[in-house]
C-alpha cells in the first residue's frame, strides 16, 4: 500500500471524524471530492486508486479542478468546495510526510477561483400568500385523502419548518422549536401564533410519539432535503397560476430562508439579531440582505439633500478650454 492510501484514511478517521468532530454532511462532502479525485487520477494516470502516490501534483489537481467545470458542469461554488476539501487533506499529510514538502506546497497554493455574486432570490409578501395558499395538482389515480394529508403536512411545512427531519420534543419555551442547524449549532426557534396553531392541528391529525417525525413521508420516514425541495416546487409551480412573477425565481428552500431575512430587515430588526436567528457565525454575512435590499438604499437617498447645480450641458468658462473640449 502506498503513502496516498493511509494517509487519506487518516485523514478521514483521525483529523477529520475523531479530532474536527466533522459533520455527516462534511463527511460526505469529502468523501465525494476524493471518490471523482481518484476516479479522474485513475483515468488519467492508469494506476488503480490503491497503488497511487502523493504523485497528485498540482497540475493534476488544477486539471481535475479544470474537469468539474468544464465536464460535469459544477459551478466555480462547488470547484472552490472540493479545492479546500484537497487543501485540507494536504495539510494533514504535510505533518506526516515532509519528504513531499516541496509538492504539497504547490498544491496548496492552488488559489480559489473568484467569480460574480448574484443578489440574493426572495419573495414578496404577495408571492408568499401565493406560495402558502397553493396545492399541487392532484396526479392521475391518486387517492383525494393521501394528498389532502398530504397538503396538510405540506402547509405547516412551509410555514415555519427548515429542518424537516427535526423530531418532537418537550418545549422549551411556549411558542418555541429546538433545532439543531448547520454546524451543530442548537437552537430555538420562536414561531408566530398562527404558524404555532397550524402545527398543532397538525401533529393532532399526525399522531404517532414524541419520536416520530414532524413531517413524515407517506411511509413514515422523515421528509428529506430532496423531498422537501420538491414539494415545494411542485407548490411554487401552482402558485404562479394565481402570482405569475413567481416564474421568474427558482422558489427553493433557501430561497424561503433569504425571505424570512429581507421580512425581518423590512421590519426593523437589527442586523445583529437577524444574524442570531439565521445561526451567522459572523454580522457580516448578513450584510448580503442589505446589499440585496433596494428599499434600504431608497429610504437612505431620500434623506440626502438634493443639489442645486441646475441641469444642462456643461460649458467651458474660457474660449482655450472651449478649444480643447472641441479637439
Amino acid at each position: 500500500m502506498t503513502a496516498l492510501a493511509p494517509t487519506l484514511q487518516a485523514w478521514f478517521t483521525e483529523r477529520l471524524i475523531t479530532q474536527r468532530h466533522a459533520s455527516p454532511g462534511t463527511i460526505r462532502s469529502y468523501r465525494d471530492t476524493m471518490r471523482l479525485l481518484l476516479e479522474f487520477a485513475h483515468q488519467r494516470l492508469r494506476t488503480p486508486a490503491s497503488e497511487l502516490d502523493l504523485q497528485l501534483d498540482a497540475a493534476l489537481i488544477a486539471a481535475f479542478l479544470e474537469h468539474l467545470e468544464e465536464k460535469r458542469e459544477n459551478s466555480i461554488g462547488t470547484r472552490n468546495a472540493r479545492l479546500a476539501a484537497i487543501r485540507s487533506l494536504y495539510k494533514f499529510a504535510s505533518l506526516r510526510h515532509p519528504e513531499h514538502a516541496e509538492l504539497i506546497a504547490r498544491v496548496l497554493a492552488i488559489p480559489p477561483k473568484r467569480y460574480d455574486r448574484a443578489l440574493i432570490t426572495h419573495l414578496s409578501d404577495r408571492e408568499i400568500e401565493a406560495l402558502l395558499r397553493a396545492r399541487p395538482e392532484r396526479p392521475a389515480g391518486a387517492s383525494r385523502s393521501g394528498d389532502v394529508r398530504a397538503g396538510d403536512r405540506d402547509r405547516p411545512a412551509r410555514l415555519g419548518a427548515d429542518r424537516p427531519q427535526t423530531r418532537r420534543r418537550p418545549p422549551r419555551h411556549p411558542g418555541a422549536r429546538g433545532l439543531r442547524g448547520k454546524g451543530r449549532k442548537e437552537r430555538i426557534t420562536p414561531l408566530t401564533k398562527p404558524t404555532t396553531a397550524v402545527l398543532r392541528g397538525w401533529l393532532t391529525e399526525r399522531g404517532g410519539t414524541l419520536s416520530d417525525p414532524v413531517f413524515p413521508t407517506s411511509r413514515g420516514a422523515p421528509l428529506t432535503r430532496d423531498a422537501v425541495a420538491r414539494r415545494l416546487a411542485k407548490h411554487a409551480t401552482n402558485a404562479t397560476l394565481s402570482c405569475p412573477t413567481l416564474r421568474a425565481k427558482n422558489v427553493t428552500p433557501h430561497v424561503l430562508r433569504h425571505t424570512a431575512a429581507m421580512r425581518l430587515l423590512h421590519a426593523g430588526i437589527d442586523a445583529t439579531v437577524i444574524a442570531l436567528w439565521l445561526g451567522h457565525e459572523s454580522v457580516e454575512t448578513t450584510q448580503i440582505y442589505h446589499q440585496a435590499d433596494v428599499a434600504i438604499k431608497e429610504r437612505a437617498l431620500a434623506r440626502t439633500k438634493p443639489t442645486t447645480i441646475k441641469a444642462g450641458r456643461y460649458k467651458p468658462p474660457d474660449a482655450l478650454l472651449a478649444f480643447l473640449e472641441a479637439l
